[in-house]
């Protein structure tokens, strides 16, 4: 390990100090917007976190969802029920706090780990940096999904390796025989891994032992057999106890054939199977396929995609040069981390990026400590990429306030980072010395401007007023759900109703009628309906019904065509629609 040294910061080393504080900041802006990037899926597992703290107890947990019950192990159901106070703090902030805050203890582990590795604050900050504008940290690491959980769980036992191989006579110690300490170390591991598992699957035991396994051998001073029995034994006694502690939930549940169907047989043996043939899928399955898969963690980067390219193909060209590096065991244990993780998720027959997010700090700790020798090009179109993407949203934010969304502050403040986006574009083109600084921190604009664009959908034009609630009290709402849970989203906007699904994506196929709103107002107290086309100001089945409220919705899905050359530049014509909450004229007023 390089020596520490004593002198105060330089100013390059506090202006990266400076930007980790903002990226905190920025991913802390917005928490609670009901925009914000994440899983489809983070709807579903709400609803099922809001019944089950509805029934009063932890287990069983609670589902109005068909076969969308026991999708998840219930820590993390359990992390909403205390953070939302058992329904009484019921709001997406919340709810989402604990995973902001396991993301941030994860940017602080890369950001000590490269720190030990390389006794550099500023490689330090500029690591934590890099996890954080992983569009997949920003993505599933500020939401209510598991990912930030797991990877810190099941990351700790690789932290914990990085600092035991750093230190100063790691290289020369030898091997000795397994003393007490070594396994109470496994048997902590085996509880942390345990959580990891207790918030995702068993199944993921699988990469987090065999990743444990291969880098502490890989990585030792003077491999030998008796070194790997060792290894070998305390490793599968860290397993052991992680699967013991995810097998607390067939004891504490109720119901623990329910979860053995659902969970074990459902959700994760269904994985390994797949309709069209294993290595039909495996070789031309698309992005479900092997090759889609060994360009997951390029994926996974987002912005920084690019960036990682070129940490790849300078990897290939420097692959023998690390004989006599004395970073290199920190090195071998990083590169395992990565390939362990991107072997053990090529094998199932269901792929995603997303599976190898618990590895993403590795390769920001790796990025980092070969920050200046990956070729300016591949920052140049990083760069690119954020000034296209920064000029889009305030684009965005242009049209929004021309519709009357938001206030002028807010446009303003929105146009502001877009401009100090542009111009971190402009200085990392023309000046090569702040090319890299300039790319990730153009990355953390990105996420910015994304933050604030959509800051006004989160007040007054994107929710509805207190007058308008204290319309309906337990009421019958129909409501449009184009996905999975989707219809869970107005818990937080009409809370204290009762709300019936209808498939909105189906209707919008077809195109939706005034019969079919009719129909629904007739079954029900109050419908929420969407607007189907700008031109349509007022809803179809007026003045038979009366409009209770209204606010602006972002939509998410289009049909094939709506988007195209002629109309890119004009989003309010396809981005934003009205939603509208109706009831039957003749209702009691």
């Amino acid at each position: 390990m390089n020596s520490k040294s004593s002198s105060p910061p330089d100013a390059a080393t506090l202006a990266w100090v400076a930007l980790l504080i903002l990226a905190v900041l920025i991913y802390a802006l917005g928490l609670g917007g009901q925009y914000n990037p994440s899983n489809g899926d983070e709807l579903v597992y709400t609803h099922i976190a809001r019944l089950t703290a509805a029934s009063g107890n932890w287990l069983p947990l609670v589902s109005d969802l068909d076969h969308m019950r026991n999708t998840k192990p219930p820590l993390l159901f359990w992390q909403a029920m205390v953070a939302g106070d058992w329904g009484r703090n019921w709001n997406l902030a919340a709810l989402r706090l604990p995973s902001l805050i396991y993301t941030l203890l994860l940017a602080a582990a890369v950001a000590w780990s490269t720190w030990r590795i390389s006794g550099s604050t500023r490689s330090a900050c500029i690591a934590a940096c890099l996890y954080l504008a992983f569009f997949s940290s920003y993505r599933y690491g500020r939401s209510y999904l598991t990912s930030a959980p797991e990877s810190f769980w099941l990351g700790l036992p690789m932290f914990w390796l990085l600092w035991q191989r750093g230190r100063s006579d790691a290289r020369s110690a030898r091997p000795t025989p397994a003393a007490p300490l070594d396994w109470l170390i496994h048997i902590v591991f085996g509880l942390a891994l345990g959580l990891g598992l207790a918030y995702k699957s068993f199944a993921l035991i699988a990469p987090a032992a065999a990743t444990l396994w291969c880098a502490q051998l890989l990585s030792a001073p003077r491999p030998n057999w008796r070194a790997l029995l060792q290894t070998t034994l305390k490793v599968g006694l860290s397993a052991t106890l992680a699967l013991g502690v995810f097998a607390l939930w067939f004891v504490l549940d109720p119901n623990p054939a329910a979860v053995w169907q659902e969970f074990v047989i459902g959700e994760n043996a269904g994985k390994l199977s797949n309709a069209q043939g294993y290595w039909h899928t495996a070789l031309w399955g698309g992005g479900f396929s092997i090759w889609a898969q060994l360009l997951a963690y390029v994926q996974n980067a987002g912005l920084l995609a690019l960036v990682v390219l070129g940490w790849m193909l300078l990897g290939l060209r420097t692959r023998f040069h690390w004989a006599d590096n004395t970073q290199s065991a920190q090195r071998v244990i990083l590169l395992t981390w990565l390939a362990v993780w991107l072997i053990v998720f090529t094998l199932p027959s269901q792929r995603s990026a997303r599976y190898l997010i618990p590895a993403m700090p590795a390769l920001a700790i790796l990025l980092a400590l070969e920050w200046q020798r990956i070729a300016r090009i591949w920052f140049l179109l990083s760069l690119l990429l954020c000034g296209v993407l920064i000029g889009g949203l305030g684009r965005i934010a242009w049209a929004a306030h021309e519709l009357g969304i938001g206030s002028g502050l807010e446009l303003s403040l929105t146009l502001f980072a877009v401009a100090a986006g542009l111009l971190l574009v402009l200085a990392g083109t023309f000046k090569p010395a702040w090319t890299r600084a300039c790319s990730l921190a153009a990355s953390l604009a990105v996420f910015a401007c994304f933050s604030l664009s959509t800051a006004p959908l989160n007040g007054a034009d994107g929710l509805y007023g207190h007058e308008v609630m204290a319309q309906l009290r337990q009421a019958r709402v129909a409501v449009p759900n184009g996905f999975n849970g989707q219809f869970e989203r107005f818990e937080f906007l009409l809370p204290g109703n009762r709300f019936i699904a209808y498939d909105s994506d189906e209707r919008a196929s077809v195109g939706a009628t005034a019969s079919d709103l009719q129909r629904l107002l007739a079954g029900h107290d109050a419908v929420i309906w969407l607007q189907s086309n700008p031109q349509e100001l007022t809803p179809a089945c007026t003045p038979a019904c009366r409009v209770l409220g209204s606010r602006w919705e972002v939509k998410g899905r289009h049909q094939s065509g709506e988007i195209n050359w002629s109309n890119v530049w004009y989003p309010q014509h396809w981005l934003f629609r009205r939603e509208w909450l109706l009831a039957n004229a003749d209702a009691a007023r």
